[in-house]
């Protein structure tokens, strides 16, 4: 065996001994991992212009099936003849509500459900359309669309009708589903981008959009019979209110420009 003394006369100390079972990693192999870059992609591809880029996207493709499959053949051709009953109108009622996601007018969707399914399976299959279809392009709105457009509301009348959703969303969505006008993919998306509640919301579709729907869902289902007085009532009840939220509107245009 070596001797542990040094020519000096002093005790080499020996190394310690790794513990039993371990090993020490050799000090270039731990390659150090950049924690930054994971945060900056997740934050990229989260981003509010990342997520307002998607809503595009699928506003997009919504858009181009609506033009491939043409659901207004429906009103020519009529419903296919394997569906019937309830399950044809839940069927309807949900194309209906990915169709006003996908920028249909409801008036034509509306027509359809009276022509299809009579004035009053019809009006019910319309409305739940109706309420699906804002709750969804609400919610896209909301989680996609608001953080990236919130920034951009700027000028008086985008701050005057942001502050009017906010502030009093439920009357101001009945308003606007009462007396047609705005668009109902619009008035979905303007709420969506405002801080209105969705309860609210929804609530106020449902109750707003009852008497201009019924208007539309009798007119379809009268359409064979342009000349009875139920045609002739549901035309006028379309007319009207048309006509007063054209008024209105003209009156409150009047006052932003006062202000």
């Amino acid at each position: 065996m070596l001797d542990a003394t040094t020519r000096s006369g002093g005790t080499a100390e020996a190394p310690p001994r790794a513990a039993a079972g371990t090993f020490a990693a050799p000090a270039e192999l731990s390659v150090p991992v950049p924690a930054g870059l994971a945060a900056r992609g997740t934050r990229a591809v989260f981003s509010p212009w990342s997520r307002l880029s998607l809503l595009l996207v699928l506003l997009a493709s919504a858009g181009a099936a609506v033009l491939l499959f043409e659901p207004q053949r429906l009103l020519a051709h009529g419903w296919p003849p394997q569906l019937g009953g309830a399950a044809a109108a839940a069927v309807f009622a949900a194309v209906y509500g990915l169709c006003t996601v996908a920028f249909v007018p409801r008036p034509l969707l509306n027509l359809a459900a009276g022509a299809l399914f009579g004035s009053q399976l019809g009006l019910g299959t319309a409305l739940t359309g109706t309420v699906l279809g804002a709750g969804l392009a609400f919610g896209l709105g909301r989680v996609l669309g608001q953080d990236a457009l919130r920034p951009l509301l700027r000028g008086r009348w985008l701050t005057a009708a942001d502050g009017q959703l906010s502030r009093h969303g439920f009357r101001s969505m009945l308003a606007v589903r009462l007396f047609p006008g705005v668009p109902f993919w619009a008035a979905n998306y303007c709420a969506a981008v405002s801080r209105m509640g969705g309860v609210p919301f929804l609530a106020a579709t449902a109750l707003g959009s009852v008497p201009n729907t019924a208007a539309y869902a009798v007119a379809g289902a009268r359409a064979s019979a342009p000349t009875s007085p139920a045609f002739l009532v549901a035309l006028a009840c379309i007319a009207v209110p048309a006509l007063a939220g054209t008024a209105v509107a003209w009156r409150k245009r009047h006052r932003l420009r006062l202000r």
